[in-house]
This record gives C-alpha cells, structure tokens and sequence, in this order.
C-alpha cells in the first residue's frame, strides 16, 4: 500500500480505514498548553480531547504543545512537519486500527530561558497547563516525599524567576505575569503515575514559588488548583518498526504511537478556569480519585517493577515475554495476590483480585512491543514510588513481604549491568554509576543495597524484610534468578 505524508492537505486522501478528524482544525482555538509530548499524552489525554471534538464540541480547548529539554526539538519538529497530527494504532491480539488524532494545534519552539513556554501559558485563552514528565520529574524527596528544594535546577530557578529552567518555574513566571495583568489563574493538571499528583504538583509548585516570592505563592495558593487524577494506557515507545506499521497502514507518519486498546482517566473535578467534558468521552470525574490512584498505581505500575528486573536479567525482550515465561509469571501472580492485592481497596465495578486478573490479561498481549527495558527505567523513582510503599504497609500490618524483598533483590542484581547470559544491560537509570557502584558492592556484601537510604530509609532496620532481601540476593548470584523464582514461588 502506499503511504501518504500526513498533514492537514493530506487527510481526506488516507485510506477508508484510518479514521480521521471530521472537525475544522483550522476554527480551533487553544485553551490547553500540555508541558511533555511524549506517547502516552499524544493516546491518551490527547485523545479524549479529540474524541470530544469530534461529537462537536470542545473547539475552544486545543492542545499546544510544549517542552523543557533539549531533546523535546526533535519530537517538536517531526510533529511541526506534519501539522501537529498524530496516528494512533492500537494493537489486540487479534486486531489493528489506526486514528488520526487533531486535538493538538501547535508546538512550542525549545528555549533555554523558556520564554516562549511563559508568554503562551501567560495568554488568557490558556485555562489548563497539564503536563507529563515522569513520575521522578516532581523534584522530591524518594524518601520522605517532601519537595527538595536542594536540586540544582531548583537553585537555579529560586535565584532567576525570570528565566527558569524547570516546568514548575515556568509555571510560576506565568502565573505571576498572568496575576499583574489581571488575567486570573489556570488549572495545574499533572498526568504523570504518581499518588495524589495533583497535590505532588501543588507541593512542588507552592514550594518553589514560596523561596522566590511568598506573596505570589499565597496568590497561587488561593486561586489556582491542582486536579488528582489516574490515567492508564499501556503505550510503548516508537521506533522503527512502529513507523513501518504506520506506512503498511497508508500513513507516512514520523511520529505514530501503537497503544493498547484500553484507557482509563479518572479525574478530580477540581479546575478554577473551567475544563473540557471528558466525561461525555468516558472519563470520569469523582471526589474518590485515591482509590482508583491506589488501585492503579500498586498493582498495574508496581507489577511493572514486580516482573521487569527478573525480565532483564532472563532477557525477555517485552512485558509479554515476561508473562510467557512461565517462572517470572507465577512469581507476578503470588507477589500480586498475596502482597499487594490485600493493601488496595475495591472501586465501584472492581474488586483488587479482579484488577490483577485484568492487568495480567493486558500484560500479556503480545501485540504491544512494550520492552522490558522501558518498564525497568528509573527504578530509582519507580522502586521509591509503586514498590517500597507497599511494603511498608505489608510490614506495619505484619503481612507477608517475601515476594517484594525478592524484587528488590532482583532490582539490585539488575543494576549490576550483566543478563545471565552475559550481555550488558546498558546504563538504564538517571542515577545508573551510584546504583551500579552499590549493586557491585552488594555482591559481597548485600546490606550495601539497603543502605542507600535515599531510597530504603530505614527499611534496612526492618528484620523481616532486610534478612529475606539478604537471602534472596544471595540466592540469585549463587544459583541464578530463575532458581530464586521458582524458590519463591514453591513456597507455601
């Protein structure tokens, strides 16, 4: 089949089967500047937008675009090339479509002083600033949670308000040109896996604004909000192949996303400025975001993390390797149901033993090329966030923590940069030489590990799990990960 580029000229010509925009790109106006254009807004919030706009309504509530870092550029001018419109192809088992989404309109030019990311979030039409930037992008404290005003980033942006380098000084240089000229507030809408992130993002912003100018953090405090909410879609990175897929689609598109055929968006219905309807699109807006958060977070984000590291050292390429395997998927099931399950409460419509039987099912669909390698970046947030939690809770109610000990052992082993079958496991963490320093020291010594208090506090305190970690650590250089699983999972 052949392709055509994708662009505003091109979309009536794409075959039958893409579906496509069937609203004026050119009568919509802005009213959403999302900070971190990465894959998962473009299938997910994106496209709720796109899917409200496509039932007539929301016009007013165009995405622009936006990014902080250098690599944005890249992203930046493959989306400018082709009118800032993006194919989505979801991926069953069985089936493949494709939609090409319209909601986003512009894209930001990447400036080291984020100029131009200020005068756009200062315009009026601009009532929700939303972003995605990684759950370890809130600049906090793993540990304690409380916002680190210590980070050389944030030094930068207390000491120059005006030409700020993170997305949360950018927000406030906003909101302070927005407060003098009388424009009023935005709602501050994180979309980012983290628990109670709306009010993560309220801390980081509040904190910050507070060491450059208390009196506008009061004003900020008072007038702005910041929505909770969980978003869920599996979506893997593009590279090659998902290009290619595109094109034997009829789609020359540089930039397309492959996603699962499942979102979820749970939202708190908290904005000061106004918000779109997603709810008409099937969001839903409720007061009891924490519960879905809770359910989401611990057993969907924290399997990640449960299977991923023993999927690297036994070099399962995808997450749906990883639950073919049989060892590494036996070993999911016992840590989900006995160690995580009892610490997540039902929402209406689901119980927890039915989300992990939902979450295995989604794992498993080999149609999404979701790497192994992906999952498993920046443990040093994601083991902080989804993991290290729960046992705690398990720890403080007396539950069984063995299974979560041996994915903290297989996290250490992981970062020692060797698979089992000798091949190197590539630097794969912002903090990659301290843990892979820490990883090779606690070969000989595993309380090495534990004592990097910046993640386990005092974890390393705590018996019941520190002698378990020591002894499944010890097991799996000795005999191997796969001998530690099954270990485990032999256990009554």
């Amino acid at each position: 089949m052949t392709s055509l580029r994708l662009s505003n000229d091109t979309l009536s010509d794409l075959p039958k089967h893409i579906t496509r925009p069937t609203y004026d790109r050119a009568a919509l106006t802005a009213g959403i500047l999302h900070i971190g254009l990465g894959n998962f807004h473009r299938a997910h919030q994106s496209w709720y937008l796109h899917r409200l706009m496509q039932q007539g309504e929301a016009q007013d509530w165009a995405i622009i675009g936006a990014g902080v870092r250098d690599y944005d550029a890249a992203m930046r001018a493959r989306l400018k090339a082709q009118d800032c419109l993006t194919t989505l192809i979801a991926l069953s088992p069985d089936t493949t479509s494709a939609e090409v989404v319209g909601s986003m309109i512009d894209y930001l030019p990447i400036e080291a002083d984020n100029g131009a990311l200020i005068a756009a979030m200062a315009r009026p039409e601009i009532r929700i600033v939303s972003m995605t930037v990684t759950e370890g992008g809130y600049y906090r404290d793993p540990v304690s949670g409380a916002f680190d005003d210590t980070h050389p980033d944030i030094l930068h942006d207390i000491a120059n308000p005006s030409t700020p380098r993170t997305v949360f000084g950018a927000i406030i240089a906003a909101l302070a040109l927005r407060r003098t000229a009388g424009v009023g507030p935005f709602s501050v809408q994180s979309c980012d896996n983290l628990q109670g992130n709306g009010d993560v993002t309220r801390q980081t912003v509040l904190g910050l604004a507070r060491r450059s100018d208390p009196e506008l953090a009061s004003w900020i405090a008072a007038q702005c909000t910041f929505p909770n909410s969980m978003v869920d879609c599996i979506v893997p990175a593009t590279g090659p192949a998902e290009i290619a897929l595109a094109a034997e689609m009829g789609v020359a598109d540089q930039a397309p996303v492959t996603h699962e055929p499942y979102r979820q968006w749970v939202i708190e219905d908290n904005f000061c400025a106004g918000r779109p309807d997603w709810d008409k699109v099937g969001a839903t807006f409720t007061n009891q975001v924490h519960a879905y958060e809770t359910m989401k977070i611990r057993i969907l984000n924290a399997g990640h993390q449960v299977i991923a590291n023993a999927g690297e050292l036994l070099s399962c390429e995808t997450i749906a390797d990883c639950m073919q395997d049989p060892d590494i998927r036996s070993m999911f099931e016992k840590v989900e149901t006995q160690e995580i399950a009892p610490y997540v409460s039902p929402v209406p419509g689901i119980t927890a033993d039915a989300y992990v039987a939902l979450i295995a099912d989604r794992f498993s669909n080999p149609a999404i090329h979701d790497t192994t390698r992906r999952v498993a970046f920046d443990g040093s947030s994601r083991h902080a966030g989804f993991i290290l939690p729960i046992l705690r809770d398990a720890l403080a109610a007396r539950g069984p923590v063995d299974g979560l000990a041996l994915v903290e052992a297989l996290w250490a082993r992981m970062c020692a940069g060797l698979r089992e079958d000798g091949t190197e496991i590539e630097a794969n963490d912002p903090n990659w030489p301290q843990l892979q320093q820490a990883a090779q020291a606690a070969r000989t010594a595993p309380e090495v590990w534990l004592a990097q208090s910046e993640y386990y506090g005092d974890l390393a305190q705590e018996t019941q799990f520190a002698d378990r970690f020591c002894h499944w650590h010890a097991l799996i250089w000795s005999k191997g990960t796969r001998e530690a699983l099954r270990s485990y999972t032999a256990q009554i």
